[in-house]
C-alpha cells in the first residue's frame, strides 16, 4: 500500500546561505518531514504560492496536511490592534495557510496543526489570539518543555492517554475559540495546548507544542492513520 501522501506548510526566506549561494529560499527544519517519514507517510513541502486560490487544488492532491510552526499570525487577520511583542506580520504566509486550511476542512483532508498551525486554524474559525504570554518557551532558539494534561474524552485523549511532556517554543496562544473547536489539552497555567474539531468529517486536530522536536510520534501517527483510513475524505 503506497504511503499516504502528507503536505507541510514551509517559510519563505528573503535570504538562505548555503555553500557558495545566498538567495531567497522556501525552508522547513527537517524535523517535520522526518517526522512525517518515521510515521509512515511520505512528505511533499508547500511553499506559499502567489495565488492562495491554488491551495484547494494541492490539497485535493493530498492524503493530509500539516500547518507547520513559524512566525506570528498578523493581529489584523483576527481584528486585534497589534501588541508591541508582537512579531512582524507575514502576509503570504498567512494568506497561503488559511487557504490551506480552508481547503483541507472543505475536502474533509485530515489535518494536523503545529504551534503557529494551531493558532492559525483558531483564527481560520473566527477565534482570536493571546498575543503574549511567559513561560512557555526557553531562550532565543531553544526549545523549552513542560507538561501538557489531555482532556478526557476528547480524539487527542485517545492518542496520548496521559499527561506527557512536551517541547515547546512559544509566546502566543488561543484566547477565544473559534466556531466548533474545543480544548483538547491545557498546561498547568490553564494555557490551551491542543484543539480539536468534534463532529467535523475528518481529522482535524492542533496542538501548541512542537512534536517535530521530540521523539514521541504518536500525534503524527494518528494522523497518518486518519490520511491511511479508506474514505477517510
Amino acid at each position: 500500500m503506497p504511503r499516504p501522501l502528507i503536505g507541510v506548510s514551509t517559510y519563505l526566506v528573503e535570504s538562505a546561505h548555503w555553500d557558495a549561494w545566498q538567495q531567497p529560499a522556501a525552508l522547513l527544519p527537517a524535523a517535520y518531514h522526518l517526522m512525517v517519514q518515521r510515521a509512515g507517510g511520505l512528505a511533499a513541502l508547500l511553499p506559499p504560492d502567489a495565488e492562495p486560490s491554488a491551495a484547494r487544488g494541492a490539497v485535493a492532491r493530498l492524503d493530509g496536511l500539516v500547518i507547520a510552526g513559524g512566525p506570528d499570525v498578523d493581529p489584523a487577520r483576527y481584528s486585534a490592534p497589534r501588541d508591541p511583542r508582537t512579531g512582524p506580520p507575514a502576509p503570504e504566509r498567512d494568506a497561503w495557510e488559511l487557504a490551506l486550511i480552508e481547503a483541507a476542512l472543505a475536502s474533509r483532508v485530515p489535518l494536523l496543526g503545529v504551534c503557529r498551525g494551531m493558532q492559525l486554524l483558531n483564527v481560520a474559525l473566527g477565534g482570536t489570539l493571546h498575543q503574549h504570554l511567559d513561560g512557555h518557551a526557553g531562550p532565543p532558539g531553544t526549545f523549552a518543555e513542560h507538561e501538557v494534561r489531555p482532556v478526557p474524552r476528547t480524539l487527542l485523549a485517545t492518542v496520548l492517554p496521559g499527561p506527557a511532556r512536551v517541547p515547546t517554543y512559544h509566546h502566543q496562544a488561543v484566547d477565544a475559540l473559534g466556531r466548533g473547536l474545543v480544548p483538547a489539552a491545557v498546561a498547568a497555567d490553564g494555557t490551551v495546548e491542543a484543539v480539536e474539531l468534534p463532529g467535523a468529517d475528518g481529522f482535524v486536530l492542533a496542538v501548541q507544542w512542537h512534536p517535530e522536536a521530540g521523539s514521541d510520534l504518536s500525534v503524527m501517527r494518528a494522523l497518518i492513520a486518519a490520511a491511511a483510513r479508506p474514505g477517510s475524505r
